[in-house]
This record gives C-alpha cells, structure tokens and sequence, in this order.
C-alpha cells in the first residue's frame, strides 16, 4: 500500500494558485505584487527559526515556493 501525499497541503497549493490567477486576470493585483507576495512567503520559511525541528521542511516549502516563481506558474505572464 502507497502512502497518500499531504493531500490538505496540495489542495490548498491549487486554491492558492488559482486565487492569486484570478487576482491578476482581473486586474486587482499587478504581477509584481503576486510575486512579491509568494517571495514573501518563501523568505519566511527560509528564515524560519531552526529549533523547530522542522528545518528541512522549511527548506523545502520555500524551495517549492521559489520554483513557483521561476516557471510562473501563478501568475500569466504576458
């Protein structure tokens, strides 16, 4: 038997995403913004105190975090 993979997290990465794309196809925040918002993001889980014991998944939150922003995935670019 598998293991299911965080199901809540990917569920809230798609309402997310769609969230900040709508934003943006009606005009309510500039791409600048969206990106700044999830570089915002990234820096806290980068900077996330280290005794938390969680260190590797901050680490990788925001590495996934700075992957969305270098394909662009949220946010049509024109």
């Amino acid at each position: 038997m598998t293991a299911l993979p965080d199901v809540a997290g990917l569920a809230a990465l798609a309402i997310c995403e769609s969230l900040l794309l709508a934003l943006n196809d009606r005009s309510i925040l500039p791409e600048r913004e969206i990106v700044g918002i999830l570089k915002d993001a990234a820096a806290a889980h980068a900077q996330a105190p280290r005794g938390d014991g969680d260190a590797a998944v901050h680490q990788a939150v925001a590495g996934l975090i700075n992957g969305i922003i270098d394909s662009g995935n949220s946010v049509r670019r024109r």
